[in-house]
């Protein structure tokens, strides 16, 4: 859904079976080795603590057994699940963007510093949606950790306008969806520079999601 809406994301193919993954890998040019394989179902929210993701698959060989090991980690609680491979990003910078459908305020945007520091450094900025390009501007502008987007280990200053883009193509999807409760995009990697989203959790309501 939200690349749709232009935020970027890292090439991904998804397939219910081991098969339909590996064939699905091969088919896209877009898709290269090293990837990552994630279990994914619409009751699935922290594939991490249950062990639902591999990465650094190295081959197509490495990708059957990874795909097996993880639709056989699949409960009946799932519901239907699928597994997501991607290719894999390098970066040493990660962001946190997200939505909230706020009971008081209404549909907010978030941006943030992420990955495992996201809790313990709270560096984060929001507006409500929807937001200009301007708007963006300053949510990134506000962030406390500005040293983080500038040149960092060897990697180029973040691309400003590329990252107010992503922000403001994630609240098109709050503003645009009606279904969309919540969305998390952790983390938003840096890479050369430029943003790009290697996990989305959407939360939709329940007649949405039925539909």
């Amino acid at each position: 859904m939200v690349a749709g809406y232009g935020v970027p994301v890292s090439p991904f193919v998804t397939g219910t079976t081991t098969d339909s993954v590996v064939a699905a890998a091969a088919e896209d040019p877009a898709v290269t080795y090293p990837v990552v394989a994630k279990l994914c179902g619409r009751a699935i929210a922290h594939k991490t603590e249950r062990g639902l993701v591999r990465l650094g698959i190295a081959d197509e060989a490495t990708l059957r057994t990874a795909c097996d090991e993880l639709l056989a980690k699949a409960v009946p609680e799932d519901g239907e699940v699928e597994v997501l491979v991607s290719s894999m990003v390098d970066g040493n910078r990660e962001l946190i963007a997200g939505l909230n459908d706020d009971p008081q305020f209404g549909m907010t945007i978030m941006v943030g510093v992420g990955g495992i520091l996201a809790e313990a450094i709270r560096d984060v900025s929001f507006r409500l949606v929807p937001i200009t390009e301007a708007d963006a501007v300053e949510m990134v502008d506000d962030l406390a950790t500005q040293r983080l987007l500038g040149e960092f280990r060897g990697e180029p200053e973040v691309d400003r306008r590329a990252l107010t883009a992503a922000l403001v193509a994630l609240a098109n999807v709050g503003a645009g969806e009606a279904g969309v409760r919540s969305a998390d995009l952790n983390p938003l990697m840096i890479v050369d520079g430029k943003p790009i989203a290697v996990d989305a959790l959407l939360e939709l309501d329940e007649a949405t999601d039925r539909a």
